[in-house]
């Protein structure tokens, strides 16, 4: 990504520098363009982008680790991961990964990062869908179970999968 920051800077440089003329556009500041283009003040790390993109990116990583745990004991155990993030979600690793990225994103915009996110979840989410298909040859109606009451990315607010007896996992 540290090559992705000076192209887009470089790209940009034309109409950054007629719409910012105060700015040092190779000055550090600048590689946060949120902070520059929505005329924040002071440290651009502190700005309510640069804190949410934190808050995402540590959320990411919290439920990386968190889904992690679970997929791996089901795994050892021979079982259908139904717990923790699993009962909220079928993919919540993917959904770290992507909540890590769209962190980074909001941080640290480039054309880079806006070209490769979405391509990257595109790649994520085919690859869920083929390990779907591996998971239910494994678990069969069990799988068919808990999929048909879990959403694979995107939580249902306010109502949780709870299958009865099964504890364990689905690939990431």
């Amino acid at each position: 990504e540290m090559y992705g920051f000076p192209l887009t800077i470089y790209l940009l440089s034309g109409w950054l520098g007629k719409r910012f003329p105060q700015v040092d556009l190779l000055s550090h500041d600048m590689g946060h363009l949120w902070y520059t283009l929505l005329g924040f003040n002071g440290d651009p790390h502190s700005n309510p982008i640069h804190l949410l993109s934190g808050v995402f990116i540590a959320g990411g990583f919290i439920l990386l680790a968190a889904a992690w745990r679970v997929l791996h004991a089901a795994q050892q155990e021979g079982n259908l991961a139904t717990t923790g993030a699993y009962a909220w979600v079928r993919h919540p690793q993917y959904d770290g990964f992507i909540l890590i990225m769209l962190g980074f994103l909001l941080q640290w915009p480039t054309i880079t990062t806006l070209v490769m996110f979405p391509i990257l979840v595109y790649v994520y989410a085919r690859l869920a869908r083929g390990e779907e298909q591996e998971v239910r040859t494994e678990f069969g109606e069990k799988w068919d179970r808990y999929a048909a009451g879990t959403p694979a990315f995107i939580p249902r607010l306010g109502r949780r999968s709870h299958p009865e007896g099964q504890h364990g996992s689905a690939r990431a």
